[in-house]
């Protein structure tokens, strides 16, 4: 007697080996791929939020355009320092120039968008929309060029900024990463290539005239500017609270 039992198909026939019923196994390759886009497309989305709960606590040690201007032959000069130890006229002096609804903004300045787009629809550049936020996300993961893929890139990053740093994290972050000129990062290294002084030590007018050079960075150098004179002046109506910006 034969011990080669085999279930019946619908109609009546053996089904053959591997197919018994239940056993089923539909396209095992694209299965596989769909998966790995999956673990991929997840990756992506979560990467840029797990990193900055590390640097919610550490300092960067490096970033893209660090990277890109040393291989341009510019070199690396930073110091990380905490915002503590950073001037309150240098707190003052980027907001005023770079972003002075800093506090009250959840990451971006609409008005300040919409003006942009204005003035790309009459055939300008897209650009004067970057707040501090934006621009700490856009220093700290993406490169400088400016492109619609980029800067989306940048406000899906500023999002996970604002939500899960605190301003006075954020500021700090910004001051320690950005660019004073070529292979300058950071206010410390800034203010002790400039003016042979620490950042807790920066006056009202360095202060002021470090943040005219935020621009363009690579062709500016602090000085007193009518720039610079602006920013003094903007500064008067930036009030940090007393345990830092926006407190």
């Amino acid at each position: 007697m034969s011990s080669d039992f085999r279930p019946e198909g619908p109609g009546g026939d053996r089904l053959r080996e591997g197919e018994a019923a239940g056993d089923e196994r539909p396209y095992p390759v694209i299965r596989q791929a769909f998966l790995y886009a999956a673990r991929a497309v997840m990756f992506v989305f979560f990467a840029p939020a797990f990193i900055i709960l590390v640097y919610a606590v550490v300092p960067p040690p490096v970033t893209p355009l660090m990277l890109m201007r040393v291989v341009e032959g510019h070199g690396l000069s930073k110091d990380w320092v905490q915002i503590s130890e950073i001037s309150p006229h240098m707190q003052r002096a980027v907001i005023a120039a770079e972003d002075g609804k800093f506090c009250t903004h959840g990451g971006f300045d609409w008005d300040a968008v919409d003006t942009a787009m204005q003035r790309m629809r009459r055939g300008g550049s897209l650009h004067g929309a970057s707040t501090i936020s934006m621009q700490t996300s856009k220093n700290l993961f993406l490169w400088p060029q400016r492109t619609f893929f980029r800067k989306g890139a940048e406000a899906y990053i500023t999002v996970w900024l604002e939500t899960l740093l605190s301003k006075r994290r954020i500021l700090e972050l910004y001051l320690n990463v950005i660019e004073f000129g070529p292979g300058i990062y950071g206010v410390e290294a800034a203010a002790r290539h400039y003016f042979g002084v620490s950042a807790k030590d920066v006056t009202r007018t360095q202060a002021a005239q470090l943040a005219a050079v935020l621009p363009s960075p690579l062709t500016r150098r602090p000085g007193p500017t009518a720039y610079a004179g602006t920013i003094a002046a903007r500064m008067n109506h930036v009030v940090l609270g007393e345990s830092g910006p926006c407190n």
